[in-house]
């Protein structure tokens, strides 16, 4: 204890009260200097005089004081187990098959009472999954990037629209706020934008005779799919049924699916974004108010089960917080908080409806 408290000086760190925690210790004190750069001195002079056996944590107090927490390299986030690794294989497969039932329900056809059409929902369902991969590669490149570890996806298998994205954990300790927003946004950003994009080429590619019929009203549950399609078709939305490319169905359906991972809750990629802009007290409160609304709508609604199933999923899975970065008190940069609001908004506006009014006064439906 006495070498650990070598590494704080009058630059950076000066420790009042040492308090025992778990396998380590907590100093209060008061912190000198910018957070980033008394971070990096600490995290040196500990590294000089125990090599890789402790780990250093620049945290805030529920005072809202800043704390040095010192914990041995033992509390590092544990590597997936085999029991794990066969479980994600289970939960792959069966995302393989409600992918399958979810399209096949969209062309018009139960795939368990017709298997033998299976052939027809493979081109929806592997649209589908181009989104889920895309997603899944964007985490993976902005890991590697800050050399963390991610688990294996374990993928979340729904009926109604073939998936609900993955859950990934984290295996290794976040140096920064900084990179746990990069790799939190990087999956939603990737997998929306090719969603976005999509969308948009099958609307472009939409004309009378397309393969898909679906009603109009169809597009007032959303407001982005909604004022897009109004954009591009025009006047063909005034009719009661409108012919629609299968890009629009699949670019429709990632949008959703990225929209409900950002959603600012838990240990959704919304919820940790809302973690590294804001911190960890507006963190837990934007989840305690996510999953207030989700069942609200569930109670209103009770004809769509998303909304609760989701609530539940968030309630049993995701709702406890990312555990600390190493440096908690430093915040990303303005523009990367820009983008987390950009991606917000855009969450919103795929998930709500446009108004029976509104749709009337642009000219959607009949």
């Amino acid at each position: 204890m006495a070498k650990i408290r070598e590494i704080f000086g009058i630059d950076t760190f000066f420790s009042t009260e040492t308090i025992p925690y778990q396998d380590g210790a907590i100093f209060k004190g008061n912190l000198r200097g910018e957070p980033d750069v008394a971070y990096d001195k600490m995290s040196n002079k500990l590294q000089q005089a125990f090599a890789d056996k402790y780990r250093l944590f620049l945290v805030e107090s529920p005072e809202e004081r800043p704390v040095v927490v010192i914990l041995p390299k033992t509390n590092d986030p544990q590597t997936t187990t085999l029991t794990q690794k066969n479980l994600a294989l289970v939960l792959l497969l069966g995302t393989i098959l409600t992918s399958l039932e979810a399209a096949s329900i969209l062309q018009g056809f139960d795939l368990f009472e017709n298997f033998g059409r299976y052939a027809e929902a493979i081109p929806l369902s592997l649209g589908l999954w181009s989104v889920l991969i895309a997603h899944e590669i964007g985490h993976k490149v902005l890991a590697n990037r800050y050399n963390i570890r991610l688990s294996v996806p374990f993928f979340l298998p729904n009926w109604q629209i073939g998936s609900f994205g993955a859950i990934t954990r984290f295996e290794s300790l976040l140096p920064n706020r900084t990179a746990l927003f990069d790799i939190a946004f990087a999956g939603p950003a990737v997998g929306g934008v090719l969603s976005l994009l999509l969308l948009i080429s099958g609307l472009i590619l939409s004309h009378p005779g397309s393969t898909f019929q679906l009603p109009t009203e169809f597009f007032r549950a959303s407001i982005l799919v909604g004022t897009l399609a109004k954009v591009i078709l025009g006047s063909a939305l005034e009719a009661a049924v409108v012919d629609i490319n299968p890009l629009v169905i699949i670019g429709w359906l990632g949008l959703v699916i990225t929209a409900l991972n950002l959603l600012p809750a838990g240990k959704l990629d919304g919820g940790r974004i809302v973690h590294a802009i804001y911190g960890r007290k507006t963190a837990r409160r934007s989840t305690l108010a996510t999953l207030i609304i989700l069942g609200i709508i569930s109670l209103f609604n009770p004809a769509n089960p998303i909304p609760l199933y989701w609530a539940v999923l968030i309630l049993f899975l995701q709702r406890d917080l990312e555990r600390p970065v190493q440096n908690e008190l430093t915040e990303p940069d303005d523009s990367r908080a820009a983008w987390g609001l950009l991606a917000l908004f855009l969450m919103l506006a795929t998930l709500i409806p446009l108004s029976t009014s509104l749709a009337g006064r642009i000219g959607l439906g009949s």
